[in-house]
């Protein structure tokens, strides 16, 4: 029998795994800049937090989802959307009305779990990760180079 994995908002004074949040973002001064800013839904098993989703305010009507991430042992299980979910309930519930996620456009896995819950490309923002990140990023066999925006509006959901 498999642990039950709980979904709950992060409590102020619980502690987010580094090695986590990097998962989603692997500079570490990019995920300062937003992690005490963004309120966090997380996925816990065992006592363990095994994935996170941060939510930032735009402003009053629009929020962006800063970083999502599942420990690689619970990837594909379906935690990842069901965090995404909880927090675009929440967003909708707190009366903002667009939410915005920006990913890579090597992200292949990223960018089909972002659509699956309803999110729409909008833009695309050349040579991003080439320009503000210090070390080129690789996935799937791709450079990371260019950042994908996608957006929806809570109320299509």
């Amino acid at each position: 029998m498999s642990a039950q994995v709980l979904m709950r908002r992060r409590k102020p004074e619980e502690f987010l795994p580094k090695e986590l949040l990097m998962l989603a973002d692997p500079e570490w001064s990019q995920v300062e800049k937003y992690l005490d800013q963004s309120s966090w839904m997380v996925a816990e098993c065992e006592g363990r937090i095994i994935g996170v989703c941060g939510f930032m305010a735009v402003d009053s009507s629009a929020g962006e989802i800063m970083n999502a991430a599942v420990d690689p042992a619970y990837q594909g299980k379906g935690f990842g959307k069901k965090l995404i979910l909880l927090t675009l309930e929440q967003a909708q519930n707190d009366g903002y009305k667009k939410v915005i996620v920006r990913t890579g456009n090597s992200s292949l896995d990223q960018l089909a779990l972002y659509q699956k819950c309803g999110f729409r490309m909008v833009r695309i923002e050349q040579d991003y990760f080439v320009n503000n990140y210090p070390e080129p990023i690789y996935e799937n066999g791709i450079q990371c180079r260019d950042q994908v925006i996608l957006e929806m509006y809570t109320r299509e959901r």
